[in-house]
């Protein structure tokens, strides 16, 4: 077959038409790749077209000032503040080891005496925080917590600048956990600006400094709001009315400064409350700086602190207390118990009175009502407001300087006694007839009167001085006005009616 017969027969003209098919196929994919894949070029130049999302710069202006409000904050409030470091020096006495290995095999020998130990010494070193608030010549004055410096021999003040310089205790208040320490030394170091803590508002900024779990963090700047004002219940029986925050605090803040947006001390960072980890969940407290300068002037000036004296049991009754002693009022405190010859009985209060004002000024509880009458100078007058029998009367009381003593002299705590009236409730959970009368007693006080008069708990009364009480508020009505030379009581125990002894005043 010659070259033409090839060319024009059947298998050729098959084979051409595949390989058409296949160039043509390579180039259709060739061409689209070509057209779907960007060049660099044109990956810039759809950059450059994409539109930009635009910062109102009116926003901006806003967030940056308040951020050079917060930069302005720390770095003027930061240099007052220091790190308080502290050793307290334990002695234990351990074991005497000598001839143990003799003991081992032989057992003690007889001449030897044991009970006389080596006597070893513990360190035990703590850092918590402060404030510089006062200056005079080369002294400086810090104010921080009680419990960062108790029972220290030994304390250190760090500054920020890294100097460190030995300190000496002022003085302290336990009932509010404040202390003042000192130290000495001819550096210039700015003074804190102290605010009035008494215009704190929910809401506010709130900026917590410190040195939060030891000096790896120390002079540390957390922001948050203030989240409650008021709250009480702080540890260790502390009577202040804290400043709740949601800047972060945590362990080492204590006794550092709350700092409001003006830079000024609104607090002193106290305790947080926390779950078992023991970090910050959000929940700091801090002692309103109003109640820490006083504090700090006395012990300042004397090296102590005088509290002022009422002379009262305080007790902060339920809704159903208050109805069932004719109270509309929801926030003050009851005076349960009144000492007899205090500044309270002298001044015409009695048991059963709701203390809602002093000076004017509103009551919203026990710790609070405690912290106002400490504040009072001994020696200065005060007008209490209760409500009594429904209706408000005020008394001019005139304060006395309180001692350890007096508050814990329960020999003249007038009555001593706490009683509930019975509902059917606690009938049903005494197991008593649902026709019992009287006052249930549920508590009486060791060595007061009604303890001397031979009460108990569990008993009911029904009478004050032969005159019948069915409720609370005849209760307290007959305690006030028919027991002023005596005092006794007809009570039920168990089936029997008996009488107590007379307790003569």
């Amino acid at each position: 077959m010659n070259i033409m017969q090839k060319l024009s027969s059947k298998g050729f003209f098959i084979f051409n038409l595949v390989l058409i098919g296949i160039i043509f196929g390579f180039s259709l994919a060739f061409l689209s790749f070509s057209c779907t894949t960007p060049r660099a070029g044109n990956i810039a130049r759809a950059q450059e077209s994409s539109p930009k999302i635009a910062i109102p710069q009116d926003a901006l202006a806003m967030a940056e000032g308040l951020q050079t409000v917060f930069n302005a904050v720390a770095n003027n409030v930061l240099p007052s503040v220091v790190e308080v470091k502290t050793v307290s020096v334990q002695r234990q006495r351990t074991p005497n080891f000598n001839g143990i290995p003799w003991d081992f095999f032989f057992g003690p020998r007889g001449d030897r005496d044991d009970s006389q130990g080596q006597e070893r010494e513990y360190r035990a070193q703590a850092l918590g925080s402060g404030i510089i608030v006062r200056n005079e010549k080369d002294v400086y004055y810090v104010l921080t917590n009680n419990h960062v410096v108790d029972g220290s021999s030994e304390i250190v003040i760090a500054t920020k600048d890294g100097k460190e310089y030995t300190a000496e205790l002022v003085g302290k208040d336990s009932r509010r956990d404040l202390a003042v320490v000192s130290f000495k030394t001819n550096d210039s170091f700015p003074l804190a600006d102290l605010g009035d803590s008494d215009n704190v508002k929910v809401g506010d900024w709130a900026i917590a400094m410190g040195n939060p779990l030891g000096a790896q963090f120390a002079f540390s700047v957390t922001r948050g709001i203030v989240s409650a004002v008021g709250r009480t219940g702080g540890p260790g029986g502390n009577i202040n009315d804290f400043i709740q925050t949601d800047a972060s605090i945590n362990q080492g803040n204590s006794g550092g400064p709350l700092i409001n947006i003006r830079g000024e001390v609104i607090g002193i960072n106290t305790w947080i409350a926390s779950n078992a980890g023991g970090g910050s969940v959000g929940l700091g407290f801090a002692i309103p700086i109003n109640n820490a300068k006083r504090v700090m002037d006395e012990i300042i000036k004397s090296g102590s602190v005088s509290d002022g004296w009422l002379g009262v049991s305080l007790f902060d009754p339920d809704r159903d207390m208050l109805n069932a002693l004719n109270i509309s009022a929801s926030r003050g405190a009851l005076a349960a118990q009144v000492f007899l010859g205090s500044p309270a009985e002298k001044g015409g209060i009695r048991p059963g009175d709701f203390i809602t004002h002093v000076n004017k000024r509103e009551v919203r509880g026990t710790n609070q009502l405690t912290q106002m009458v400490g504040d009072i100078k001994p020696g200065e007058r005060a007008v209490f407001t209760v409500i009594r029998d429904g209706a408000s009367r005020d008394f001019d009381v005139r304060i006395e300087a309180r001692t350890d003593e007096l508050a814990a002299d329960s020999k003249k705590l007038w009555p001593g006694l706490s009683v509930v009236a019975l509902t059917d409730e606690i009938r049903s959970s005494l197991k008593l007839e649902k026709d019992a009368q009287g006052l249930y007693v549920a508590n009486v006080i060791n060595e007061t009167p009604a303890a001397v008069v031979g009460l108990q708990r569990g008993d009911r009364i029904t009478a004050i001085n032969d005159t019948p009480v069915r409720d609370l508020a005849s209760f307290y009505k007959v305690l006030r006005e028919k027991t002023d030379r005596e005092l006794w009581f007809s009570f039920i125990r168990g089936d029997s009616t008996l009488e107590s002894l007379k307790f003569r005043r």
